[in-house]
């Protein structure tokens, strides 16, 4: 089950807001006064407005139940306090540092792909290995805003040209699918509907021989121009952030699967070099 929880909020609005992002985390109010340190009779006043919660009160909840940062500072507004959770641009002087560890990641790993994505999945960067895997997409899906995800599943995207489309395509709807009950993010609940509805492209490629990654992996493989390409791939996020827009962003690197790709990337990164 799906819950909408709205994603602006009015004075003493906290308590229906808190009972659906309790319903969404599908924790009782006997657990969440347990975890929070309160009576589950006052926790009952909150979500009925008999009671109204220290500013306190709402973090330590919040916390609880992992909102996300942006949604905290919704609950803190519901409850009639100012946000604690700035947003700054990615561009703002004072995420400088953010930005040299985004591109000492994503340049640390080259001759492989990595990207950097914000919450909606949009391309925030990449590394110079990345247009190997991108080659002959329809243009209009590389104009900014890239979005990574449609890249990915479109029909006129990456999708016909992976061998195990079916397998990749479940892997990434459902990865949307948990960041859509995670935070309950309208956009990416659109996005989801909209990949969802793409038909499945005819794959003229077909899938290459079976390999064992013991269940561990999700592999993706991709013909390019190159030949077939098979990656894996790891999330990294910012550890404690107190900023939203660093909360928000993910970086994805892709690792080679097998030698062969290893290969050719490091002859494409050779050729781009000269």
């Amino acid at each position: 089950m799906i819950y909408h929880v709205s994603m602006s909020a009015t004075a003493n609005s906290f308590g229906p807001l808190l009972r659906e992002w309790r319903q969404r985390r599908r924790v009782s109010q006997l657990d969440l006064s347990l975890d929070g340190n309160i009576s589950a009779r006052h926790l009952s006043f909150l979500e009925t407005g008999r009671a109204r919660p220290s500013r306190d009160m709402v973090l330590q909840l919040a916390e609880q139940l992992a909102v996300p940062l942006r949604e905290r500072n919704v609950l803190l507004a519901a409850a009639g306090f100012a946000p604690v959770f700035s947003e700054k641009k990615l561009d703002d002087p004072a995420l400088g540092a953010a930005r040299q560890a985004i591109e000492l990641v994503i340049r640390g790993h080259e001759p492989y792909p990595a990207v950097a994505v914000d919450r909606h999945w949009t391309l925030v960067a990449a590394n110079d290995a990345l247009p190997l895997l991108v080659a002959g997409v329809d243009a209009a899906l590389l104009q900014p805003p890239i979005n990574v995800m449609r890249l990915a599943l479109h029909p006129d995207g990456l999708a016909p040209r992976i061998t195990n489309l079916p397998e990749w395509r479940t892997h990434l709807l459902e990865r949307l699918h948990q960041q859509v009950e995670a935070t309950a993010d309208p956009v990416l609940v659109t996005l989801l509907d909209e990949l969802r509805a793409y038909p499945s492209p005819r794959v003229p490629h077909p899938p290459r021989a079976r390999r064992d990654y013991a269940g561990m992996v999700v592999p993706l493989e991709l013909v390019t121009d190159a030949g077939l390409l098979a990656f894996f791939s790891t999330v990294t996020v910012f550890g404690t952030p107190v900023d939203v827009t660093l909360s928000e962003l993910a970086l994805e690197c892709f690792y080679p699967a097998d030698e062969e790709t290893a290969e050719v990337l490091r002859r494409a990164a050779k050729s781009q070099s000269r």
